[in-house]
């Protein structure tokens, strides 16, 4: 039922574009239930959310990895290329998600340690596979980590464009836009 009660909040997030109309009431009428009946999988709305949250991360660590293993071990460039395109595709084709994903994707808890979360998570695989194209010899301008934030950032500032401004969808819109950025931090 926990299942159930994700996909149907999932589709409704879709569908509303973004978390605001989110409620208990309308993902219960979604799943065909009473909205008591969530209550004994999630204490609340927050919970739904940080559950649904929890889930679609899951969805885009394994669409990235997923990609990233349809290249072969020596491709370190394609490899990498792969997870961004997979990244750019997840956020292109889930504007609502992704919205909600970056709203809620770090923290940090305490002011003099290093923020968490997903969405570093995601930051932290780009920047090992940026570290084994350099140690399989394709020196960056810059260092794996920088590499990996340049890269996430323009493509984070594309997809954003063509939501919030251009209302469009689509990654093949996004991917030329990606693989020019990757052309520029490879020397």
């Amino acid at each position: 039922m926990r299942g159930e009660i994700l996909a149907a909040a999932a589709r409704l997030l879709a569908e509303l574009g973004g978390e605001d109309g989110l409620t208990i009431r309308g993902v219960a009428r979604a799943v065909g239930i009473a909205p008591a009946s969530i209550y004994q999988h999630f204490a609340d709305r927050a919970e739904l959310v940080q559950g649904l949250l929890d889930h679609e991360y899951g969805r885009l660590r394994e669409s990235m990895r997923a990609a990233e293993e349809s290249y072969g071990e020596a491709d370190v460039v394609g490899r990498i290329r792969a997870q961004i395109h997979a990244y750019c595709a997840f956020a292109m084709g889930n504007p609502g998600h992704y919205r909600l994903m970056l709203a809620n994707g770090a923290s940090k808890p305490d002011p003099d340690a290093r923020a968490e979360g997903p969405l570093l998570d995601v930051i932290d695989s780009l920047t090992a596979g940026f570290e084994r194209c350099v140690e399989a010899g394709h020196p960056l301008r810059v260092s794996p980590g920088r590499a990996a934030a340049v890269v996430f950032v323009g493509a984070h500032g594309r997809v954003a464009l063509f939501h919030s401004v251009l209302h469009r969808t689509g990654a093949e819109l996004v991917e030329p836009f990606v693989d020019e950025l990757l052309s520029l931090v490879f020397e």
